[in-house]
């Protein structure tokens, strides 16, 4: 009879505990951390929100931890008002917004990313998709709801904002 077919006895380990059983397997987590696809840093736990604005196409795509979420048509800034290009953080968010240089007008959902610039809904919808701003982006109301109830459940530490595209 072999001794671990009694009842209640507890199987010999064949190996050593912390020997690898898959050699091969060190070395294709090695790769992969090397190829950038793996991370071990504190932060690779955490969520990811990527916001990208080309104003040559005036579109914004969103993604969510590396996978593509949103695209939306954006207004950025027009003739003889920038859009500033560049890379950034949130700054601050306001879920109502109004603005102090331009009229009062309403900036709803903001989310400001280089001074007084921000992303934010407009309720001029039918000029999104060309240039029409004094410098901001706007989105349609419903679009900056949803990327400001992202951004805030992920995080303003976790979130970049890339603009590019065009001189706008």
């Amino acid at each position: 009879m072999d001794r671990n077919s009694r009842t209640g006895a507890i199987p010999r380990r064949s190996r050593p505990l912390g020997a690898n059983p898959r050699p091969r397997t060190g070395a294709l987590l090695r790769a992969l951390l090397a190829a950038g696809v793996l991370s071990l840093s504190a932060g690779a736990a955490r969520a990811s929100v990527l916001v990208s604005i080309d104003k040559s196409t005036q579109r914004m795509s969103v993604s969510v931890d590396g996978v593509p979420r949103y695209h939306w048509a954006v207004s950025t800034g027009r003739a003889g008002y920038g859009t500033p290009s560049g890379t950034y953080r949130p700054q601050r968010m306001e879920r109502t917004w109004f603005s102090k240089e331009y009229y009062n007008s309403p900036m709803p959902h903001s989310i400001f990313f280089h001074g007084g610039y921000a992303i934010h809904g407009s309720y001029e919808i039918h000029r999104l998709g060309g240039p029409a701003s004094h410098g901001c982006i706007r989105l349609h109301p419903a679009n900056a709801a949803t990327l400001f109830a992202v951004v805030k459940q992920r995080g303003m530490s976790d979130t970049t904002i890339v603009v590019s595209g065009g001189h706008r």
